[in-house]
């Protein structure tokens, strides 16, 4: 590979999903759920609902110190809604197949970490959810149905009857 090419590459536009996936922080921190994100202090003292407001690394961290999450992948979400923790990574999956499907693959295997202090979910938007032959809407209609597999649009609805 040339200097040409090297450049070529690494002034690419990133993929949508790896372009959209930090507005749903964005999202969270405009108080789309109803309330406020806090950072980890305030997070802890609280005990009514609350989002937590922090970084992929101390997010993984909390985790991994409070509720027992040891899988080797981030976590995009932290909550605690009616005294229960809530976990979950977002993905907005743009088409199917190749690397869609190793990204739908990461969010499930967060909701199947074992030993977990916290009820795991997978916030999954775009091609999902269109009906077809497809891997991931056989999965999420088969063999995944009883998952916490659910969409940012009603996170909110989910977050607040836990």
């Amino acid at each position: 590979m040339g200097l040409d090419e090297i450049y070529s590459r690494s002034s690419e536009s990133k993929e949508t999903n790896r372009q959209i996936g930090p507005f749903f922080k964005c999202w969270i921190n405009n108080k789309s759920l109803g309330i406020d994100p806090l950072k980890k202090d305030d997070f802890l003292k609280t005990k009514t609902n609350a989002i937590l407001d922090a970084s992929d690394a101390e997010m993984m961290a909390f985790a991994k110190e409070y509720l027992n999450y040891n899988h080797n992948k981030g976590l995009d979400f932290i909550g605690r809604f009616n005294n229960k923790y809530v976990i979950g990574e977002a993905k907005f999956l743009t088409d199917f197949g190749g690397h869609q499907n190793a990204q739908f693959n990461d969010a499930i295997a967060t909701t199947r970490a074992r030993g977990v202090k916290a009820i795991t979910v997978a916030i999954l938007d775009g091609v999902i959810y269109i009906k077809g032959n497809n891997k991931m809407y056989k999965d999420i209609t088969g063999r995944l149905k009883n998952e916490n597999i659910l969409s940012a649009l009603v996170l909110r609805d989910f977050l607040y009857q836990v």
